[in-house]
């Protein structure tokens, strides 16, 4: 809205100072300041409201040290990062670019979905929440939404990179078609020309390539929305572990949008260059300030909980922004922790089922899964696992700053992929 203001005012009245806002650096950096004061100011009100409503995280006792301390600790406090995510958004981002108003019914929809689950939880006293069919519905709903307007939006295009080799076959220059054109291209990691598009799986089809080629697209967007939203979810589970993580990934996010929308670094690290998306840095503003202010209440120990409301929403918001800047190929890399934590349970759950069926008595690969709740159990053999490291139980604390720096480790090679070829 603000944006849009003095945009007027600049463009008819030459307002001095207004043309601020035609600078993206700007206009991200004010949603940063927006966002995190936001979620810090009004954050307190927020917990203090929760707890006088009695809005308390039900425990269940899986014998973990220092677990049933945070009983009653207030819930849902996904709100607080919805509510700095959207406001700055709203203000300052330019609110007719595509990508934008696919990140702000992203935020609208998957916390709808958590705060219903957490409703559930909290206000029902059920404590299964919204069943787990319903929650795949809304984001197979949020997946064929996005996966059809990046397919239907004619603002949605690319252009790709092409090569200017000189002597001894080096690349000297890299150039962009003059016109936009629709594609399901995308960024694969790690191979000398990284544009893979998906539409190549259907050569053989003749003028039916691209449309199969899109339909092929949607049903990975699915996917993706689904398998990330889970997985911050499931990483929800030690204080800050998932804020701190999202944290990481959002600022990774930002500079990948912002080299693919801008056709100069584009064209230096040799990726497609994608109008459009260079506004996106500015939702990634409101995102860092909203997760880094929620930290300051939900760091070890924590005062508030996100709930479903939060890690829903903040999984696919990853999982969209990815996919709207073709990069959705590196998040096994840049959501390296939330794939390990959605692992970690698949695999737990299949070997105790396969162990019951073949020897008649369910056995553990880990001690507890999701993963971070391994390194809180006892390795004294009171817990037959296949894996007892460590022997002692580490502190939550150092759990989570540990799996912080994993993710900026991944975060950082995400990076260097665009080199690395």
């Amino acid at each position: 809205m603000l944006y849009h203001l003095f945009s007027y005012l600049d463009r008819y009245f030459d307002v001095p100072g207004a043309g601020m806002f035609n600078y993206i650096s700007f206009r991200t950096g004010l949603a940063f300041i927006l966002a995190l004061m936001l979620s810090t100011l009004f954050g307190r009100r927020i917990i203090d409201f929760l707890q006088k409503k009695q809005i308390g995280e039900t425990i269940r006792d899986l014998g973990l040290e220092g677990q049933m301390a945070k009983k009653g600790t207030p819930t849902m406090g996904g709100v607080i990062i919805i509510i700095a995510i959207l406001i700055p958004t709203l203000l300052v981002a330019n609110l007719n670019n595509i990508y934008i108003l696919l990140m702000i019914i992203t935020t609208v929809w998957l916390g709808m979905i958590g705060f219903l689950d957490d409703y559930i939880k909290v206000f029902l006293k059920n404590k299964e929440g919204l069943s787990g069919k319903s929650k795949i519905v809304g984001q197979v709903g949020l997946g064929l939404i996005v996966g059809l307007t990046l397919y239907l939006s004619p603002d949605v295009v690319i252009r790709e990179n092409k090569e200017i080799k000189g002597d001894n076959n080096r690349v000297e220059d890299v150039h962009y078609a003059k016109v936009d054109v629709k594609s399901t291209q995308s960024t694969i990691p790690f191979f000398k020309n990284n544009n893979l598009n998906y539409a190549d799986a259907f050569k053989s089809l003749g003028d039916k390539q691209q449309i199969y080629g899109w339909i092929l697209f949607v049903l990975v967007v699915i996917f993706i929305v689904t398998a990330v939203s889970n997985g911050a979810n499931i990483t929800d589970g030690l204080d800050g572990l998932a804020t701190g993580s999202s944290a990481i990934i959002g600022v990774i996010l930002g500079i990948l949008a912002y080299v693919s929308g801008n056709v100069n670094y584009a064209g230096y690290l040799n990726i497609m260059y994608i109008p459009g998306t260079g506004e996106m840095v500015v939702f990634a503003g409101a995102f860092i300030g909203a997760t880094i202010g929620f930290l300051w209440y939900n760091s070890y120990p924590a005062q508030i909980f996100m709930g479903d409301t939060g890690s829903l929403t903040i999984g696919g918001i990853i999982a969209v922004f990815a996919i709207a800047i073709r990069k959705e190929l590196l998040i096994p890399i840049l959501c390296g922790v939330f794939l390990v934590e959605n692992l970690s349970v698949m695999l737990q759950v299949s070997y105790f089922k396969y162990t019951k069926k073949r020897y008649g008595e369910g056995r553990r690969i880990f001690k507890m899964s999701p993963l971070h709740h391994h390194f809180q159990k006892p390795g004294d053999g009171s817990i037959p696992a296949l894996i007892q490291n460590p022997k002692i139980p580490l502190p939550e604390s150092k759990i989570v700053i540990r799996f912080w720096i994993i993710g900026l480790i991944l975060g950082v090679l995400t990076i260097i992929t665009l080199k690395i070829r």
